[in-house]
């Protein structure tokens, strides 16, 4: 009974509220440099000012020994995850807080289907049928024909694809290096990755910007943080639906301090793709239980 014992769903409630709230924030700040930094320089920015919360994870990537097939791993993952974060500072910049933020929610969704068509993974039907909802819930954010769908919402496709590949590269590499080094390495092939990017469109920032982009970066750690207790204290099954609420979030932010107009669509399209993934979620997690022994069963 000892796995009962450990899960607290309050705790996990808790912490995944703070995570969604973190997570906004940094949303809210990107909203804010806006255009006046260049994605691409805002996204290296973000992630050098943000070195200074990787020294204590120094000691385990160098005590770790990399073989030659992970650092290859580490630096695939660094390469999606650059493309990702570059696009997703642009589309910040040109479409509503909450349609990133919905369309945010797809990437659980394309990381089920990477599962199935590159690791090998089953798809069962009612799994497939909640794939196609999610992606029916994005249709119904972007509405093709009935509002025009701009550049920034094609990027957040982009982002979710490029996101969803970065969390399946870091799936093989969970299981042999601990978590400490998969988030040290991110960050430095992150940076290094975004760093030519940056100087091509390189413009001289403010002060105010670089402590902006500072925030991000405090923002971004303190809700990862707070997700690992998440993740820690309560299964995902409790605590992927709370996950909504970053939605709520984003539609009261944008409405009240950056005056966008909100979209009954858009809620009800990311409450489409958010069933959705809480649907594969839960499954997952029955799937995981019918193939794991009780616990008395493995005291033999």
């Amino acid at each position: 009974m000892k796995p009962a014992q450990h899960s607290r769903p309050v705790a996990g409630i808790f912490w995944m509220l703070v995570t969604g709230v973190m997570f906004v924030a940094v949303t809210a700040v990107v909203k804010h440099v806006g255009d006046d930094v260049p994605a691409a320089q805002a996204a290296f920015l973000r992630y050098v000012l943000g070195l200074v919360f990787l020294i204590p994870m120094i000691k385990p990537i160098l005590a770790a020994h990399l073989t030659t097939r992970q650092k290859k791993l580490f630096w695939a993952r660094g390469l999606v995850h650059t493309l990702a974060v570059i696009l997703w500072f642009f589309a910040m910049a040109r479409i509503p807080i909450a349609e990133v933020t919905a369309m945010n929610y797809l990437s659980p969704v394309y990381v089920s289907l990477g599962a199935a068509l590159f690791l090998g993974e089953r798809l069962p039907p009612r799994r497939l049928a909640a794939v196609i909802m999610a992606l029916i819930g994005a249709m119904i954010i972007l509405r093709p024909g009935v509002k025009e769908v701009e550049i920034g919402h094609v990027a957040m496709l982009a982002t979710a694809v490029c996101f969803a590949a970065g969390y399946l590269i870091a799936k093989q590499l969970s299981g042999e290096v601990s978590a400490p080094v998969v988030v040290g390495m991110l960050s430095i092939t992150v940076t290094v990755g975004l760093a030519p990017f940056a100087w091509a469109v390189w413009v001289t920032p403010t002060l105010p910007q670089l402590g902006w982009l500072f925030l991000v970066a405090c923002f971004a750690t303190a809700g990862h943080y707070s997700m690992t207790l998440a993740f820690a204290a309560a299964p995902l099954t409790v605590t992927q639906p709370v996950t909504f609420l970053q939605l709520v979030w984003a539609v009261l932010l944008g409405a009240v301090v950056f005056g966008e107009a909100v979209d009954g669509w858009v809620i009800f399209g990311g409450a489409v793709i958010m069933a959705s993934v809480s649907f594969i979620t839960w499954r997952e997690a029955v799937a995981r239980r019918a193939i794991t022994p009780v616990v008395s069963a493995t005291k033999v």
